[in-house]
C-alpha cells in the first residue's frame, strides 16, 4: 500500500501578497521604528560578558530560593550593584546572582567570595562567570565586528549568484530580521550576551538560505515566463515556494521550541533569539524580500523588450 503525504499547501494556492505588499512592508517599518525607539530609550540588558563583573548561577538543595531574602543577605554584604533574579531548574527553583564590576581583579574575586559564603548550606553553586572590564569592552567590540562582517560576507555572496537588486533586497531583510530581534530583547529585557550575538550570526544565515530559496525561483521564472507581469510573476514565486519555506522554518522552530522551554538559563537567550528569528525570518522571506525586488527595479530582457514593444505602438499610433 502507498501512503501520499500530506499536501498543507495545494499546487495551485495563489495568494495575492505582491498587492499587499504596502502594508507588509509598512508592518516592518513600524517594528524597524519600535526597535529604534526601545534601542535608544530602554536600551539592552547586558550580561556579563558585556559588562563586565561576576555571574553565579544557584540552584536549592531542596525547594525553592527565597528571592526575597537572599536579596536582602548580600545587599547588606555592601558589595554595590548585586542583582538577584529567581529562574527555573530542572530540579526546582533557582536564581541568577550579578555582582558589579569591582575596582579591579582581586576586589571582584573577592566580592565572589563573599557572595557564596554569604548563600548557605542549602544552595548549591551551578557556575560562576567572571569578566574584566578589559575582555567585556573587547568582546562587545569583536561581537559588532562579527555581525557586520557576516552582513558584508552574505551580500557579496548574494551580489555574485544574482543581480546587485536581489543583493541589495536580501540584505536589507536580513538588516530588517537582525533589528527587530534586537529590539524584542529590549522590549522584553532579556539579558544580551555572547550567546545571543552566537543566536544572532546563526539568524543571518538561515535567513538569507530561505530568501535564497525564493530569489532563486524568481529567477527561474523570469527566464520562463517572458511576458508575465513581474507582480503576478513575484507571487508565482512566493507560492511555489510557500510550502518549503514554512514547513521548514516551522520544524526548526519546533526543535528550539524545545530548548527554550526546557533547557537550561545558561542557553534561554539564545534560543529566545533563534525561535523569534526564525519567525521574523521567515515572515522577511515572504513578504518583505521579493517586495522590495519591485522597488529596487529588477529586469529581464523579456520584461524590457515587452515594454519597448508597447511604448513604440503606442508613439506610432496617430
Amino acid at each position: 500500500m502507498m501512503f501520499k503525504g500530506v499536501d498543507f499547501f495545494p499546487h495551485d494556492t495563489r495568494w495575492k501578497i505582491i498587492s499587499w505588499r504596502y502594508v507588509f512592508v509598512g508592518m516592518s517599518w513600524a517594528l524597524a521604528l519600535l526597535a529604534t525607539v526601545l534601542l535608544f530609550t530602554r536600551g539592552l540588558n547586558y550580561g556579563v560578558d558585556f559588562k563586565g563583573g561576576t555571574l553565579i548561577e544557584v540552584q536549592a538543595k531542596a525547594g525553592d530560593v527565597d528571592i526575597a531574602s537572599m536579596r536582602d543577605k548580600l545587599n547588606r554584604l555592601g558589595l554595590g550593584d548585586v542583582q538577584v533574579q529567581g529562574i527555573r531548574g530542572k530540579t526546582g527553583g533557582g536564581a541568577l546572582i550579578r555582582i558589579g564590576l569591582q575596582p579591579d581583579e582581586k576586589v571582584q574575586v573577592e566580592a565572589t567570595a563573599k557572595v557564596k559564603a554569604a548563600l548557605g548550606e542549602n544552595i548549591n553553586v551551578v557556575r560562576t562567570e567572571i569578566v574584566g572590564p578589559a575582555v567585556s569592552s573587547e568582546l562587545k567590540r569583536t561581537g559588532i565586528i562579527a555581525v557586520v562582517i557576516a552582513l558584508l560576507g552574505i551580500l557579496i555572496y548574494v551580489w555574485f549568484r544574482f543581480e546587485w537588486q536581489f543583493a541589495v533586497a536580501g540584505i536589507v531583510a536580513l538588516i530588517h530580521d537582525v533589528f527587530i530581534t534586537t529590539g524584542m530583547f529590549s522590549l522584553l529585557w532579556y539579558e544580551f550576551d555572547l550567546a545571543t550575538v552566537a543566536a544572532l550570526l546563526t539568524l543571518a544565515g538561515y535567513s538569507i538560505n530561505d530568501t535564497v530559496v525564493v530569489f532563486d525561483r524568481i529567477r527561474e521564472n523570469l527566464r520562463k515566463y517572458k511576458k508575465m507581469p513581474l507582480e503576478e510573476l513575484l507571487d508565482l514565486s512566493i507560492n511555489e515556494t510557500l510550502s518549503r519555506t514554512v514547513l521548514t522554518s516551522s520544524v526548526t522552530a519546533l526543535a528550539v521550541l524545545a530548548l527554550y522551554l526546557f533547557g537550561t538559563e545558561a542557553i534561554h537567550g539564545f534560543s529566545f533569539a533563534m525561535l523569534f528569528g526564525i519567525i521574523i525570518g521567515t515572515y522577511s522571506s515572504i513578504f518583505v524580500a521579493a517586495p522590495l525586488l519591485l522597488y529596487f527595479g529588477i529586469k529581464r530582457d523579456g520584461w524590457n523588450a515587452t515594454k519597448a514593444a508597447a511604448s513604440a505602438r503606442a508613439a506610432a499610433r496617430p
